[in-house]
Formats: C-alpha cells, sequence, structure tokens
C-alpha cells in the first residue's frame, strides 16, 4: 500500500465521472472525492493517488501548514516543495499567509505538470476561503520559472525541471517534501536527493513530509536534519518534521 492509501472496498471515496489524460507517465488519470469531500487524482499506472483518500484537503492542511508553515517562524518565509502536483499545499500556504500576514516567497518544482483540464476539475478552492478560486486561478496562470507575486504576502516560482539532475542554489527555511511515497519512486527519496535537499535547507530550516518510513528517517539524518516522528493526519499514524542542524 502506499504512504496515500489505496482505493479498496469501503474506502472513503467516490469516482468522479471524469477521466483525463496525464503527461505524468502517459496515464489516464480517475478524479476521485476523498473522506472531507475534497478531490485527488488516482493513477492507475503507479497505482497511487496525489494525496490522502481519507481527505485531500484535510491532509495537506495537517502536513505541511499546522506541522510545518504554522510551526516556522522566519518572516519572510522562503518555502521550497518538492511536487507542485495538483498546487493544492501552494492554495492553501497562499491562504494562510494572508491570515497570518505574514509574507512567503514560495519555490515549487515538477518534472510532469498536470494538463489544464485535470486542475480547472478539482474542488480545492472550495476549501481555500472567499477567495480560493481567484488564488487558484492565478498560481496556475503563473508563468513557469518566474517568481510571480499572486497576492501582498504570497509569490510564486514554479520550477518545471527534475529535481534529481537540475541544480538547486537558493537557500529555503521550510521544505515541503511531497513526492510519491518511497515504494512508487525510491530515487525521490534518496541519499542523494536529501543531500540535495539539505544543501539548500537554512540552519533551524523545516523540513516535513508524510511519510514516516526508517529508511527515509535516516536518509535525513545522515545529511544533518534532526528528525521527530509526529502523530499524523486522519488514516496515517506517523509523518515526520525535521529540523536542519
Amino acid at each position: 500500500m502506499s504512504d496515500h492509501g489505496m482505493i479498496q472496498t469501503g474506502d472513503l471515496v467516490t469516482g468522479c465521472p471524469l477521466l483525463v489524460k496525464s503527461s505524468k507517465m502517459n496515464n489516464v488519470c480517475h478524479i476521485i472525492t476523498t473522506g472531507d469531500g475534497s478531490h485527488t487524482i488516482y493513477v492507475p499506472g503507479i497505482n497511487d493517488h496525489y494525496h490522502s483518500v481519507y481527505g485531500a484537503v484535510q491532509e495537506s492542511e495537517y502536513i505541511f501548514i499546522r506541522n510545518g508553515f504554522d510551526i516556522c517562524m522566519a518572516d519572510p518565509v522562503t518555502i521550497f516543495e518538492v511536487g507542485f502536483g495538483t498546487g493544492l499545499n501552494a492554495l492553501l500556504t497562499a491562504t494562510r499567509s494572508t491570515q497570518a500576514t505574514r509574507r512567503v516567497l514560495y519555490t515549487s518544482i515538477e518534472k510532469y505538470p498536470l494538463d489544464k483540464e485535470i486542475i480547472l476539475s478539482l474542488n480545492h478552492h472550495l476549501y481555500a476561503g472567499r477567495d480560493g478560486e481567484k488564488i487558484r486561478k492565478l498560481i496556475h496562470q503563473a508563468e513557469m520559472d518566474t517568481m510571480t507575486k499572486i497576492s501582498n504576502y504570497f509569490s510564486i516560482r514554479k520550477l518545471s525541471g527534475d529535481i534529481i539532475t537540475d541544480e538547486l542554489n537558493s537557500k529555503f527555511d521550510l521544505i515541503y517534501f511531497d513526492a510519491f511515497g518511497p515504494d512508487k519512486q525510491p530515487e525521490m527519496w534518496s541519499l542523494s536527493i536529501f543531500e540535495k535537499i539539505s544543501g539548500i535547507t537554512k540552519p533551524g530550516g523545516i523540513l516535513v513530509t508524510y511519510s514516516a518510513k526508517g529508511e527515509v528517517k535516516r536518509n535525513l539524518r545522515r545529511v544533518g536534519f534532526d528528525v521527530s516522528v509526529v502523530p499524523g493526519p486522519p488514516g496515517k499514524r506517523h509523518m515526520m518534521r525535521a529540523i536542519k542542524i
């Protein structure tokens, strides 16, 4: 089973009548409704979901906002996200930055951007406050590889690239590590990747991820992080939060 869960009889997911082609691994993607009513994407080719079947927004809010953004005290805060995916983490962070009146400079890298048809079919904006739809559109319309101002508090730079091969030069206060699970994309969770992540994380910077696997924990410690296993969101016992020493 993947870290995000699998579709099984009795799971809190329902099929959505939309099947859309994705460039990711040349698969047809199924948009499904998760336990909290928000959408996620199921990719049959790798038998995995972009988010938890117990609640896509619930998972993102818990892991990346409550256990990452709300704990990181940097102001302004620089964020690096591994795996832009549906843009859910960026959307929730943009909304939270306005509530916290804290400026965010957000960089995200994605090797396989989703097609616009998929993005426009997701309901994540319904969970992002009064301006959720406006913010979502601005994020997804932002020019690639350029830092774009979305609001007075949030700017985003979306990188079309491969973290495995691309050079990363900036330094960040907070890392959202949201790749597909270690059992699906083991190369994304290797020691060499975490060495690269360590190199762009400021001392005292925070990394958060849904995975709590032992090998991931050991790799993070090898590259200079103090790792804590903390309670996970509904449907997942644990997650990890790590501080760069």
